[in-house]
C-alpha cells in the first residue's frame, strides 16, 4: 500500500521487444518510456499530434483532457497517446514502427 506521498507506479512493457520500464501512474505514459531510455516516437506532447499514438495491447490508461486527439473508433481498437495517457495499472504496449 502506496502512502499518500508516494505516488503508485506500475509497469509499462513492450511487445515484442520485451522492454520495460516503471509508468508512474501521476504522470504520462511518455514520461515513463523516456526516463526508462525507451524510444519512443513523439512531437507535440499534448495530444493533438498523433506523433506518439501506439497500441495498447493489455491493461488501462485514463486521459486528464477531454478530447485526446483519438476517435471512439481507435479507441476501442486500443489506440493510446502515451504523451497524454496516464496508467491506471501495469500496460503493455505494442512496439513503436517507424
Amino acid at each position: 500500500m502506496s502512502s499518500p506521498f508516494t505516488p503508485d507506479f506500475f509497469i509499462a512493457k513492450l511487445t515484442p521487444s520485451g522492454q520495460q520500464c516503471d509508468a508512474w501512474a501521476d504522470q504520462p505514459l511518455l514520461h515513463s518510456l523516456e526516463a526508462g531510455s525507451i524510444d519512443w516516437p513523439s512531437s507535440c506532447r499534448n495530444g493533438t499530434c498523433r506523433t506518439c499514438l501506439g497500441t495498447l495491447v493489455s491493461g488501462s490508461v485514463r486521459y486528464e483532457i477531454e478530447w485526446p486527439g483519438l476517435s471512439e473508433d481507435e479507441k476501442a481498437e486500443g489506440c493510446v497517446l502515451p504523451c497524454v495517457a496516464y496508467p491506471l495499472g501495469d500496460v503493455v504496449l505494442e512496439d513503436p514502427t517507424r
